[in-house]
């Protein structure tokens, strides 16, 4: 085996500073003598929340030689505030220091491309891996427990308590509450607390606390009030009979609710997330699901929206099932026949009549589900788009749909007169679609990340989720005059030269494991572009990780969506039985056209990592 060169890890700037070190303004010098686990991540991403839970383990087990650093490095304007970026790590109970890089300056350090991306750095202050994605705590773990006896060993290798300073804990009834449901009869407010773990029944004034359902600890258990157990619920759907159903979403999960009782019970899910190949359909308590955010009652079942895997599901009480009902798992913004479609993290929903709305909030967008007819005449759900261009545009700008701008929206609510009230939650307002005229407008502003409404005897009740409150207003019937603004995605654009391209994935199994090969190939690769002109040759599926691309010439700038899986399985050929993984990771590179670009781009999944640590 060659060995590799060493490579010192460069040091952590951010000019937003520290977070969750009581003010100690770290560098690599500090973290000297500890294994460090940079996380590379933005709140609005699902699978950078992914990583986090997966995380928490490893984070727990190896306290004494394990530092987690978060590196904040944010897709959205939004995210670029740093008192936004101090409540994510509030909201999301991130336990470990997190550097707040508005510009992305350790971003670019350390030449990384994707959301999330994991690196680990050895007690000298050497990079030895890289994972892009999520579903690498198995190979991280394995790492982990080889350096720490290489440098036991070498002496290099530092115990202590680490450098985590919690925060002071602040007391409000609501902590970050996701979704709100208006209770028929009492006029009271079931509220999803999220950070706390519980739901929180208001009575009609929207602040005084009746009930608390669950024990606010972070956990999955079934019973009475007092003892059930949630991990960061966030939808609330009332079903005919009057019992709700819960999005319990890092518990990947559906639970139902008895309003008479306060019994909890799960309807839906494993407790384990959804992978690729797992199944879509089945009884309900043995399908896995992804970070259920939403769910809305329309047609006779439950639909979710399925944020961990840019789909809409659907459960069926009556005949306690589940499935998939649109989407593909890519992510982007697709419209057509449910099968076919694109989401980006479905994160609202709220059912008007034959029409489904959905707050699409990776792309900024407001879209539609209803019932239409394919290519062969057979009934089922098209998709539709009302707002929202794609991936990498937003901002906050009025007037005609096809033009208008939101800011990861996570929240719509079907008005009485036919119209959609928007969370925008990252711009703080709360925004209007009227389909009849097809205007977006602004209804209110300097609201606080609001992220779900209801209607409640013609008014508002907007859930503002960091200010920890309800928020009840009249509907006003002039829209608020707002300066458009426009924004792209903050990354640098690549240089890539227009012709022949080559595109690489890089991955190696991590050691100990082997590609899984026993039901077929191993690896996956979709390839698409925006503008689809972009590609003239080399878009569409293979097993392979490369594909050689033709650019087109005439196309001066887009964006290159790349999506890649690989499966692994513990090499031991002694155990008959060998865990097996999956690695997945979703890029979205914007590239310029240039004379001098280069003709190659190389995405790493996962390198580095060799069992000599070099």
């Amino acid at each position: 085996m060659t060995a590799r060169a060493r490579v010192r890890a460069p040091e952590l700037v951010g000019r937003g500073g520290w977070l969750n070190t009581g003010d100690n303004q770290l560098t690599l010098a500090d973290l000297r003598g500890s294994i460090t686990i940079l996380d590379f991540w933005t709140f609005c991403c699902v699978n950078c929340l992914h990583v986090l839970d997966e995380l928490r383990e490893l984070e727990e087990r190896h306290r004494d030689t394990v530092v987690i650093v978060g590196v904040h490095s944010p897709k959205f304007v939004h995210e670029a505030e740093h008192q936004a970026v101090a409540d994510a790590v509030e909201r999301y109970e991130v336990h470990h220091p997190v550097l707040d890089d508005p510009e992305l300056a350790t971003w670019k350090q350390y030449a990384v491309r994707a959301w999330p991306t994991l690196v680990v750095i050895d007690p000298e202050g050497y990079v030895v891996a890289q994972h892009a994605g999520e579903g690498h705590a198995h190979a991280l773990e394995k790492l982990v427990t080889r350096l720490e006896k290489e440098h036991a060993a070498k002496g290099t290798l530092r115990r202590g308590d680490g450098v985590y300073v919690p925060p002071e804990p602040v007391a409000t009834d609501l902590r970050f509450p996701g979704k709100a449901l208006a209770l028929p009869g009492s006029g009271h407010y079931l509220v999803s607390d999220s950070t706390r773990h519980a739901l929180v029944e208001l009575a009609a004034d929207g602040e005084s606390v009746v009930r608390r359902i669950g024990t606010g600890e972070r956990g999955l258990a079934d019973g009475d009030a007092a003892t059930a157990r949630f991990s960061e619920p966030q939808g609330l759907a009332l079903l005919p009979g009057g019992e709700v159903i819960v999005a319990d979403t890092v518990n990947h999960a559906l639970r139902r609710v008895d309003l008479e009782t306060g019994r909890v019970t799960t309807v839906a899910g494993t407790g384990r997330q959804w992978w690729q190949g797992s199944p879509t359909s089945g009884p309900a308590r043995e399908v896995a699901l992804s970070s259920p955010w939403d769910v809305a009652w329309f047609e006779d079942r439950v639909w979710i929206a399925m944020a961990g895997v840019h789909q809409l599901w659907t459960y069926d009480p009556a005949a306690d099932r589940i499935e998939v009902a649109a989407g593909t798992t890519n992510e982007g913004l697709v419209d057509g026949y449910a099968a076919d479609a694109w989401f980006a993290q479905p994160s609202g929903l709220s059912a008007a009549g034959s029409r489904l709305w959905i707050a699409d909030s990776e792309t900024s967008a407001v879209r539609w589900a209803e019932r239409g007819t394919d290519d062969d005449g057979d009934e089922g759900y098209v998709i539709r788009t009302a707002v929202g261009t794609g991936l990498f545009d937003f901002g906050h700008r009025d007037g005609p749909a096809g033009q208008a701008l939101l800011q990861h929206p996570l929240g719509v609510t079907a008005l009485p007169d036919g119209s959609v009230a928007v969370s925008d939650t990252y711009n703080n307002a709360l925004r209007r679609y009227d389909p009849a005229s097809g205007e977006v407008t602004t209804l209110a502003t300097d609201l606080r990340e609001p992220s779900d409404a209801v209607v409640v005897d013609g008014d508002i009740v907007v859930v503002e989720s960091a200010r920890h409150r309800l928020t009840r207003m009249h509907l006003p019937e002039e829209a608020v005059r707002v300066e458009a603004v426009a924004h792209r995605t903050r990354r640098a654009a690549t240089d890539v030269a227009a012709g022949p391209f080559r595109l690489d994935v890089v991955f190696s199994a991590p050691a100990g494991q082997k590609l899984d090969e026993r039901y077929g190939p191993s690896t996956r690769l979709l390839v698409s572009s925006t503008p689809p002109e972009l590609l003239t040759e080399g878009a569409g599926k293979g097993t392979d990780l490369f594909r050689d691309l033709v650019l087109d010439p005439g196309v001066s700038e887009g964006v290159l969506h790349v999506s890649a899986m690989a499966a692994s399985c513990d090499d031991d050929p002694a155990n008959p039985y060998p865990a097996c993984h999956v690695h997945q990771q979703d890029w979205g590179v914007p590239v310029r056209l240039t004379a001098t670009g280069d003709s190659r781009l190389a995405l790493v999944l996962a390198g580095l990592d060799e069992p000599d640590g070099r």
